[in-house]
């Protein structure tokens, strides 16, 4: 039960985390009645949650129809992969240029990399099972890469563009790492731009991230071949919880 206060907010933050985890999948139809009745929330702050997230990208009003959640394409991962190597490279060059002038802005960047070592060495002594339900732990190492740079960003511009497209790439996140291997590759991609920005090599930084980027287009590309449900069809999907 959504409480009265900060319902609309309280009605966004699940209804977005729904989105972003796939709990409800792409395509799923969002009654504000039938939400408003399993979150204990009126129909206003539904409406309002909806209203936000399509603005965020994330849900589609389709004519004559109840919104939906917004469809992942094959072109429109294409483009959005197109749009981040343009900025996310840059910003990652950026921070570590910065490192070598402002030693303090390596520090997180430095937590990062001891946290994702002890990662690294605890995720593979685990057995095949239970890596299936370890992958939390590098989403949130990850998100906090991604937000680091974010935050250490010398321009505001760029930050925020970037910051504007989180949704969209965590909702892929959960695609791209499909399975132990491409996390453990993942996890290669980002110790190398992680070496790079705390060792202040721009070009490395910038190289390194705009690898891994190539590479979770490739997988989220395999992935949505042999998962087409997930490519925008009529689903029906309950809320999770």
């Amino acid at each position: 039960m959504v409480r009265a206060t900060g319902k609309s907010e309280a009605v966004y933050e699940r209804l977005k985390g729904d989105i972003e985890s796939l709990r409800l999948r792409p395509g799923a139809k969002l009654s504000e009645v039938q939400l408003g009745e399993e979150l204990g929330a009126s129909r206003t702050p539904v409406r309002e949650a909806i209203r936000r997230l399509a603005r965020e990208g994330l849900v589609d009003f389709v004519p004559g129809e109840v919104a939906r959640v917004a469809s992942i394409s094959l072109g429109g991962v294409r483009a959005l992969f197109e749009f981040r190597m343009l900025l996310e490279p840059e910003a990652t060059a950026s921070v570590a240029t910065s490192g070598t002038a402002r030693d303090h802005v390596l520090v997180p960047f430095r937590e990062l990399l001891e946290q994702l070592e002890e990662f690294d060495a605890s995720f593979r002594a685990l057995g095949a099972a239970e890596q299936e339900r370890d992958y939390q732990g590098f989403y949130d190492l990850t998100e906090s890469f991604d937000q680091a740079v974010i935050a250490a960003c010398r321009n505001p511009y760029l930050a925020r563009t970037i910051r504007d497209l989180r949704s969209q790439t965590v909702r892929l996140r959960h695609l791209s790492h499909s399975g132990p291997r491409r996390m453990l590759t993942s996890l290669e991609e980002h110790r190398a731009m992680l070496k790079a920005i705390t060792q202040g090599d721009a070009q490395a930084a910038s190289a390194a991230c705009r690898h891994h980027l190539a590479q979770t287009l490739r997988a989220l590309i395999d992935s949505l071949t042999a998962h087409d449900f997930l490519l925008g069809t009529d689903v029906q999907v309950g809320m999770a919880g």
